[in-house]
């Protein structure tokens, strides 16, 4: 089976679980949506606006047929973001002025080249540090709290700047990928998400989103809210917690099961997948991107052929290296 085998495995279900990296995503969806399925989809949903476009417009078609599509963009799925977020919605910490995001670790597998690949399987099987399969660990992992304060805000950012680099994995079995981002997006009523991710061994770990409002703030990772003094004035009981994961696959089967349709997720994937690819294109190009723009720029890091004796979009130079972005340097728009 080739790279267009999906879609005899798609004939074959009843729900679709799509979970290859996230560049095959949107076509995949669209599949799916084509041929009626109930689809899971894992985040992110594409790794360009091209991507993010094709899911969007499928998004609309998913509607339309009433197809259950949940994406696993879990916290939406766990009872303390539920219960902070509720909390929110109820005026306990006022309106947002501000949000801040984290996901700070070492990294994740790096798998080495192996005699006798070609360089689309090479780029396929060491997925995460390429941009047209994985997006970068901005787009990968840092989605995951980018989409918490687009949840809390009801909302998504209008432009973004930041910068980032590669500090410290420099070696070539690292592609083209940065290992830090810092990113400041701002929304249209002037509140600012200051984002920051980064894979560097060694150094200060952090996944967590914090909310600041002007009558107190959400701290995600400690499921609670204080008051503007610093006092907690809710506390999310943890013995209450869930394991999010099980739970989205559990309400979107009973649903199924039911004949019910309750959720249509892929938009709001859609949109928060944009945020973080918007983040890499303010930090690669060092410059204020406009989300809109960025969204209907056609831009696409995609294979036009897919085949494991193709060439990918991006490939190394004699030595091995590949091109990383420079800001200041890199461009995406005039």
């Amino acid at each position: 089976m080739g790279f267009d085998g999906y879609k005899k495995a798609i004939a074959l279900a009843d729900v679709v679980i799509l979970t290859t990296p996230p560049g095959f995503r949107p076509i995949h969806f669209e599949e799916a949506v084509k041929q009626g399925k109930h689809i899971f989809m894992e985040k992110p949903v594409a790794t360009d606006p091209a991507g993010i476009q094709r899911v969007l417009s499928a998004a609309e078609t998913a509607k339309a047929k009433k197809l259950n599509v949940v994406v696993g963009l879990q916290r939406h799925y766990q009872n303390s973001y539920r219960e902070l977020y509720a909390k929110m919605k109820a005026g306990m910490i006022g309106d947002i002025t501000s949000a801040q995001a984290w996901w700070n670790n070492e990294g994740v597998w790096v798998h080495p080249r192996k005699p006798g690949q070609t360089e689309m399987e090479y780029q396929m099987r060491n997925w995460y540090y390429f941009n047209w399969l994985c997006g970068d660990h901005i787009v990968e992992q840092h989605i995951h709290n980018i989409d918490v304060i687009n949840w809390f805000k009801g909302s998504y950012p209008v432009k973004a700047q930041g910068m980032g680099g590669r500090e410290v994995r420099k070696g070539k079995e690292f592609g083209e990928i940065f290992d830090h981002h810092y990113v400041e997006y701002q929304y249209a009523d002037g509140s600012v998400l200051n984002s920051q991710c980064r894979h560097i061994k060694g150094t200060f770990n952090k996944v967590d989103e914090q909310i600041v409002g002007t009558k107190g703030t959400i701290y995600c990772g400690a499921m609670n809210i204080a008051d503007l003094s610093g006092k907690v004035i809710y506390q999310f009981d943890k013995n209450k917690e869930n394991n999010p994961y099980q739970t989205e696959h559990d309400e979107l089967f009973a649903a199924i099961a039911k004949g019910e349709y309750k959720f249509a997720d892929a938009e709001n994937g859609a949109r928060t997948t944009m945020t973080a690819i918007l983040g890499r294109l303010a930090t690669y190009s060092g410059v204020v991107v406009e989300f809109d723009k960025a969204l209907n720029s056609g831009l696409s890091i995609m294979p036009t052929v897919f085949d494991w004796n193709a060439m990918p979009p991006i490939v190394p130079d004699k030595d091995g290296f590949y091109p990383v972005a420079v800001p200041g340097v890199t461009k995406y728009f005039s």
